[in-house]
């Protein structure tokens, strides 16, 4: 063994991956390379060109990689695994009003832990994957910071890792800008996958189109017309079935009124939708549920946090306190849709503090 340590290294086929972990076996550790399988587009029903990081193109790309550079490479099988947690959240969170985010989930629940036994099973000391950020030990803990690169900066999936789980990972791109990753490969004679694409879908919804997914899993007679109202109760028109809405949502309503309109919120139970202004879409506060911490192991009262609500939110300064196993969230100023089934982070500077589920928004 490498006197550095052998690391288990999750590899998609895509540039990221694929850098991390030639910077690895470049400075000196004993790699094994590892492709997760995580969903069969067989099975999608979609009607894309099959691609990403669960096609056969990429696990050859990787596996290509591994051979070229001399060091193993294996393909895991977690398409079990995935679909009775993943796709069964996903689908359930948008029939009870929600909006989930399978990346959270996925990896907290599936890739880390499945890394993790995998990797005492090949003897590796540490995991490693290509998201941009940084981990670094400090008082007692360990802490997650934001990439270099806050383009791609993708702290915001991370917030579900245990402090078991992060004792033991390496982001070795946390430190680069994506065209500096890019160009990395070109350099180490990588053309094709200096050059590769990025996906920015779902994985498992390769057509991008979530309520036809939704509509072959749960069957057509799910999905009923019902009523467009707005907070008073006056009824303004029909909708397709709440479940092909999301708060904060302007285009596809298909409705006339002479101003823009937006989701404000989604009622299960009656099958209704709630429309208003854009000044009726703004909210101050909310309730975080299922929350983990990362830098401290408790929040201190009345904690100043950065807090972002969204992946692409850019973030907004609001105070946080725990109450009763959830975390109560008072944004300095009124922020737009606030959504149930999202997740809400929470950033130090740079660190990231910790993050959960959001369960309700308040006035």
């Amino acid at each position: 063994m490498s006197k550095k340590g052998r690391v288990l290294v999750a590899m998609s086929g895509g540039v990221d991956s694929s850098v991390a972990a030639l910077l690895l076996h470049e400075q000196g550790y004993e790699v094994i390379g590892i492709t997760m399988k995580t969903w069969d587009y067989a099975s999608s029903g979609g009607n894309k060109k099959e691609t990403g990081c669960c096609s056969l193109d990429s696990i050859n790309d990787a596996r290509h990689l591994a051979v070229k550079c001399g060091f193993p490479h294996y393909i895991l099988d977690l398409r079990g695994e995935f679909g009775e947690s993943i796709i069964n959240n996903f689908a359930s969170e948008y029939m009870a009003g929600r909006t989930p985010n399978p990346c959270v989930l996925c990896n907290t629940y599936i890739k880390w832990e499945a890394l993790l036994k995998r990797a005492d099973m090949l003897e590796c000391e540490f995991i490693a994957t290509g998201h941009y950020a940084s981990v670094r030990p400090e008082n007692g803990r360990y802490v997650v910071s934001r990439g270099k690169d806050h383009n791609k900066d993708q702290s915001y999936v991370l917030w579900g890792l245990t402090q078991d789980s992060l004792k033991r990972t390496m982001f070795p791109l946390g430190n680069y800008h994506k065209p500096e990753i890019r160009a990395l490969a070109e350099e180490r004679g990588y053309s094709e996958l200096a050059k590769k694409s990025e996906s920015y879908e779902i994985c498992f919804i390769p057509d991008n189109d979530y309520r036809s997914f939704l509509k072959r899993r749960e069957g057509e007679d799910k999905f009923i017309e019902g009523d467009f109202i707005l907070a008073d109760g006056t009824k303004i028109g029909k909708h397709k079935g709440y479940p092909f809405y999301t708060i904060g949502q302007r285009k596809g309503l298909d409705l006339a009124v002479g101003h823009p309109m937006f989701v404000t919120e989604v009622i299960p139970e009656t099958n209704t939708v709630v429309l208003g202004t854009e000044e009726e879409l703004q909210k101050q506060s909310m309730t975080v549920g299922r929350y983990n911490l990362v830098k401290y192991d408790k929040v201190a009262p009345n904690t100043e946090a950065h807090t972002k609500i969204r992946y692409k939110d850019i973030g907004a300064p609001a105070t946080i306190n725990e109450d009763n196993g959830k975390i109560k969230v008072l944004f300095h100023k009124k922020v737009k849709a606030i959504t149930p089934g999202q997740s809400a982070v929470f950033y130090e500077g740079e660190d990231l503090l910790g993050g959960g589920f959001i369960e309700l928004q308040a006035k």
